[in-house]
């Protein structure tokens, strides 16, 4: 169970994917510590969400360093997992309500990162970091079993 986790593809260009998700997911976790009455906890109260001083900081937290794992390449599986789960978060909290208030075509033009990190996210769990990670090296010897 565990290698099938740690396998990756060997697709050259999944490091695309990874550049993409992981440095947008950084940016956002730096920013949530960097502005935390605009992005952060502040922010996190405005829309309703239960325990805004915690919530904000911990999943700031979450985003940089799952991000990073993706930027490497390392767990990069594990490390989408928690990215989905706040994309789908950040969707059903602040974009449906946008759908409701604003229509369609506002909430399609608004979430679109949102959409793009949640994509993303999907993608490297289903395909893992691809040729260019930590997780294509064979540093996993306790693990693998190449067979």
């Amino acid at each position: 169970m565990i290698t099938r986790l740690l396998e990756t593809d060997n697709s050259r260009t999944t490091i695309i994917i990874r550049l993409m998700v992981g440095a947008v997911f950084v940016s956002e976790g730096i920013q949530k510590f960097l502005f935390t009455e605009k992005i952060g906890a502040g922010r996190f109260a405005r829309i309703g969400l239960p325990n805004p001083d915690f919530l904000g900081p911990f999943v700031g937290t979450v985003e940089i360093l799952c991000g990073t794992l993706v930027l490497l390449g390392f767990l990069t599986r594990f490390a989408s997992v928690p990215l989905l789960i706040i994309m789908i978060v950040a969707l059903t909290s602040t974009k449906l309500q946008l759908l409701n208030d604003s229509g369609f075509w506002t909430m399609l033009h608004d979430s679109r990162t949102d959409w793009s990190m949640l994509l993303g996210s999907i993608f490297l769990i289903i395909k893992g970091g691809g040729k260019w990670s930590i997780d294509n090296m064979r540093i996993y010897f306790l693990f693998r079993q190449d067979k």
